[in-house]
Parts: structure tokens; C-alpha cells; sequence
């Protein structure tokens, strides 16, 4: 089994399939996603009124809380595992979509970027005033089909990732980022981009126009280890994803991964984890039975 990607279907008030809105009031999610481990092809807010449910995102199982917004990029992997009621508003976008009218900026924002691999999180009093009240906004103009809905629904959009994007950075060690610490994120996304055919720090300074000595001393000196550690770390949570979640034949994860046979792959796992591939997946597997 391999992790499908669940793609955002067009509906009665969106027709370009890049962005929809989700209002949950008591209903019971799809059941057709549940205990399927997925990604999706976009990314995904969701404000939850009523908690308890459970679900996975990567590795981490997650109750979800009264009043939290949660957040996911296309390269998490997600499982529901419970059939709950559920009240709350998702917000589901595209990359494509943030790019519309000159807004590629809207990429480089803390929610979006995720530097610190996060998906929750916890609302003020006052917070949960200011989403709402976007929220609704957003969702009257869902409905306003015509030449200015786009437009408006990014404008709408972009006040709220910027204003959840200020929350993400005071929950998760919000401060200002040197020339250097913008280098070592941009250095992670382009791993996150690439990492399947890209194994080498060469190549990802050539990507980032500067040589592979200062790339590598930025790295270090920012993030303690080495640049090649966050290439190997990247592969690694990828290869944990998919022996977690999946039933594929290690031969078929290390050709994913842009290994030229899964021996090298085997023995990868090994050097970083140390456990093979297949002890990892009966150990992680026999952990959360």
C-alpha cells in the first residue's frame, strides 16, 4: 500500500479546484478517509470548536482540542481514527492559490514554511475572536461567486495566515531571523523540495547560488550539525513515514527515496538509526498496537 494523495475536489462555488471551505456543525467526517494514511495536495486550517477526536499527523497521535486551530502542508502524512461529530471550519488552499495577483510572499510565511514541524495551535480568548470573525468573512464571500471572489478570498486569506503566522512564531520560539538563520531556512525548504532526487550539499548550494563551504559553515553554525545531517534527517523522516504507514516493500521505498538499490538504503537506515528498516517498522508498528 502506498500513501495516496487526496486532492482538493471542485465544488458548487469553486470550479478552479485550488481552494474550499469545510464547515463542520455536528456532521461526521468522510468516512472513506478513516484509518487511511493520506497527504493531500494542499495545505489545510482548520479552527476545532469541540475536541476529542483522535488522529495521527506524521508519528505524533493528537486529541483535538476545543477552540485550537490545526494546521498541515501536502507533505504530512494524516490519519483520522475516529468517527466523531465534529464542529469546526477548515480553510483548504493550494500553492498555486497563494501565488494569485503577485502574493508568492504568502509561501515565505511562518505557518506556511513551518520550520519547527509544527501543526497546533493554542488560541487566546481574544484569538478565537479575530479567526472567527475572518472565518465568517471568508466564508460569505465563498459564496459571492464572480470576477472579484478570488481576490477577495485571498485578501481575506491573507490577513489570516499572517495573523495565525504572528501566533505560530510566539508559540514556537518566535524571533527575528538573521541573514544566516534565513539561509539555513531556506537551505530546509529546498531539502523538503528536493529530497527525493537530491542527496548531496552540492547540490543544494548550487540551488541557493552560493558554494558548498559557505553553505555548509552557515549550517553548522546555526544548527549545530552538519548540512549533510539535515539531508539525511530529511530522508529519514520520509523513510519513517512510509514504513510507518504503509506495507510498500522496502525495494519500492528506497527507489522513492533516490536510492540506486535497497541495499545502500538498508544500510543508510541503519548508520542513522540504528535499526534496519524492517526492525524499525515491526518495532514502531508493535509500539502503537
Amino acid at each position: 500500500m502506498t500513501v495516496p494523495i487526496y486532492k482538493l475536489e471542485q465544488d458548487e462555488f469553486m470550479k478552479d479546484g485550488q481552494f474550499k471551505v469545510y464547515n463542520f456543525e455536528g456532521n461526521y467526517p468522510d468516512r472513506s478517509e478513516l484509518l487511511i494514511p493520506h497527504r493531500k495536495d494542499h495545505y489545510l486550517v482548520v479552527l476545532i470548536r469541540t475536541g476529542g477526536r483522535r488522529q495521527w499527523i506524521d508519528m505524533n497521535a493528537i486529541e483535538l482540542k476545543k477552540n485550537t486551530v490545526y494546521f498541515t502542508n501536502p507533505q504530512q502524512v494524516i490519519v483520522k481514527e475516529e468517527l466523531t461529530q465534529l464542529w469546526s471550519t477548515g480553510i483548504a488552499f493550494t500553492k498555486e492559490f497563494l501565488s494569485l495577483y503577485g502574493n508568492e510572499a504568502l509561501l515565505k510565511l511562518p505557518l506556511i514554511v513551518n520550520p519547527y514541524n509544527g501543526y497546533e495551535l493554542e488560541m487566546t480568548t481574544e484569538d478565537i475572536i479575530v479567526v472567527e470573525e475572518l472565518l465568517q468573512k471568508i466564508n460569505v464571500e465563498y459564496r459571492q461567486r464572480g470576477e472579484w471572489q478570488q481576490r477577495m478570498l485571498c485578501a481575506y486569506l491573507t490577513v489570516l495566515l499572517t495573523y495565525l503566522s504572528r501566533r505560530y512564531t510566539e508559540q514556537y520560539k518566535g524571533n527575528d531571523l538573521s541573514s544566516e538563520q534565513i539561509l539555513l531556512k531556506r537551505f530546509q525548504a529546498k531539502i523538503d523540495e528536493f529530497y527525493q532526487q537530491y542527496h548531496e550539499v552540492n547540490d543544494y548550494a548550487s540551488m541557493l547560488n552560493i558554494s558548498a563551504g559557505h553553505l555548509s559553515d552557515v549550517v553548522k553554525g546555526q544548527s549545530g550539525k552538519p548540512a549533510i545531517k539535515h539531508i539525511h534527517d530529511r530522508l529519514i523522516m520520509e523513510s519513517r513515514r512510509l514504513l510507518f504507514h504503509t506495507d510498500q516493500p522496502l525495494k519500492d521505498i528506497s527507489f522513492q527515496l533516490g536510492f540506486s538499490d535497497t541495499s545502500y538504503f538498508n544500510r543508510f537506515f541503519k548508520r542513522e538509526t540504528g535499526l534496519t528498516p524492517a526492525t524499525y517498522r515491526d518495532q514502531a508498528r508493535a509500539m502503537y498496537q
